[in-house]
């Protein structure tokens, strides 16, 4: 999705490296430093405007967390709510989420997000899905044993998709939601686009996966 150049996005997240890290590379292994604690770390992969990090981070102070976003717009947008809330538990990466492994550590990372990705839904754009194989693999490389993939998207096919491309992939499906808003599921905190496609009366799909520790 093409978006519209924000005047004046580029200087505003380096005015702030308080928040957006500057050489997040060389971090790695060392998140937690960078936070000032031992908090669970949870990341977002594909933030956008960051409706959702920056309300997961004020609802849940007791885990540290970090939103992933290419587009210098959105994460602009993404910043400036992050210094409305003054959220310490909150840092803002613009890197690909394809280059984990360069700014994370084996086993760094305790949970991740996926919310509303792009479903690219030809058939010779599957390696492109953020819940394909080899996103799966890149993954299960910078996340602790038993770690969890959390996905929302409201695209019934992304999500068919995405289950079973965990299922091959190995992971415990530990919870399905097929209209998470007609459920009693309680703390969903809605991204953008989850307000704008739920308004319209479109449900809502979740799933909580789990990777599965070869420890014994």
């Amino acid at each position: 999705m093409r978006v519209r150049k924000r005047p004046g996005a580029e200087e505003l997240l380096a005015a702030h490296p308080e928040y957006v890290v500057a050489g997040p590379e060389q971090w790695q292994g060392k998140w937690q430093e960078r936070f000032g604690n031992d908090h669970p770390i949870h990341i977002e992969i594909g933030t956008g405007k960051g409706q959702f990090v920056v309300g997961m981070a004020k609802a849940n102070p007791e885990i540290n967390y970090i939103g992933i976003e290419m587009q210098v717009s959105v994460l602009s947008i993404a910043l400036e709510r992050a210094l409305e809330e003054k959220l310490p538990n909150l840092q803002l990466l613009h890197v690909n989420g394809e280059e984990l492994t360069q700014y994370f550590a084996e086993n760094e990372v305790d949970q991740i997000y996926l919310n509303f990705s792009d479903p690219w839904p030809k058939k010779r754009h599957e390696k492109r899905r953020l819940t394909s194989k080899s996103f799966l693999a890149v993954d299960e490389k910078i996340i602790k044993p038993n770690g969890e993939i959390h996905f929302k998207t409201d695209n019934r096919g992304l999500f068919e998709y995405s289950l079973s491309s965990f299922s091959k992939y190995g992971m415990i499906l530990e919870q399905v939601w097929l209209d998470l808003h007609a459920s009693p599921y309680e703390g969903n905190i809605m991204t953008e686009y989850e307000e704008k496609f739920s308004a319209k009366g479109q449900p809502i799909y979740r799933v909580e996966a789990r990777f599965q520790s070869e420890e014994v």
